[in-house]
């Protein structure tokens, strides 16, 4: 029960609670981790394809010449 104004003391977890918790907290630890990696890697394939394409394009493209500036008239 609730008393005014204040906070419940914590409820006490057994040891079997403790240890679940603890089974739990790695099973989630490995899937985040190993969820990250595909992603990582996911994202450093894009990024060498995508830096490829770039390089090919500017590759292909012609240089840009200057332009001469036009003399003034007088």
């Amino acid at each position: 029960m609730k008393t005014p104004g204040g906070n419940e003391p914590p409820k006490q977890i057994t040891r079997a609670e403790r240890e679940a918790r603890r089974a739990f907290r790695e099973v989630d630890d490995k899937t985040a981790m190993s969820e990250h990696e595909i992603a990582q890697a996911a994202f450093s394939k894009n990024r060498e394809r995508l830096k490829a394409e770039r390089l090919a394009r500017e590759a292909a493209a012609t240089p840009p010449t200057k332009a001469k500036p036009k003399a003034k008239q007088k």
